[in-house]
């Protein structure tokens, strides 16, 4: 049941932050600019202009080393032979299996974040968390839009990923800032 209101919920706030986020882009291929906003807790280097501080969902994409767990089976007490290990082989290569899937490259570390948008980047900080994690747009390679989410790909990290409703107009404005940066 609140699966279905959650559900609800986001479907209401989906066709406004597309809205939101094509007024944006409107606005910005007008020749307007970003406003900027107060946020006073963010460590900014000097000339930094914060333009946004929302709430999203964020994830790292990325796949990890495989561990793989001791091998299945049991001590056995043979009348002829003693006490000897009977492996199983099946056990083994279903762990063998899921340790596999587990390693491979996916959304990984999902969790809410503070997100501030900059004139220098991202700065992100994790619910809970102390420290800000910079994203510069000086390193930023790609930025890809979905519906309810964006995905900033970056060249000496893992790409990022932002959901909730704020996720589309942060899309825009990253994407606009990129360009007029460089």
């Amino acid at each position: 049941m609140w699966l279905r209101r959650r559900d609800r919920a986001q479907e209401t706030a989906r066709p406004d932050a597309t809205q939101a986020a094509s007024a944006l882009a409107l606005h910005l291929q007008n020749g307007g600019e970003l406003t900027p906003v107060q946020v006073d807790d963010v460590p900014l280097t000097d000339g930094e202009v914060t333009f946004a501080d929302a709430a999203c969902s964020v994830a790292r994409f990325y796949g990890t080393e495989v561990v793989y767990s001791p091998p299945a089976g049991y001590f056995e007490n043979h009348p002829t032979f003693g006490r000897q290990w009977v492996p199983n082989r099946r056990l083994d290569a279903r762990q063998r299996q899921n340790a596999e899937n587990a390693a491979v490259p996916q959304w990984r570390d999902h969790t809410m974040a503070r997100v501030v948008l900059t004139s220098t980047g991202v700065r992100l900080r994790p619910t809970g968390a102390r420290t800000w994690l910079p994203f510069d747009h000086a390193l930023l390679t790609g930025v890809t839009a979905g519906q309810p989410e964006i995905v900033l790909s970056y060249s000496v990290c893992a790409p990022l990923l932002l959901t909730g409703p704020a996720a589309p107009w942060l899309g825009v404005a990253v994407e606009h800032l990129r360009r007029t940066t460089r």
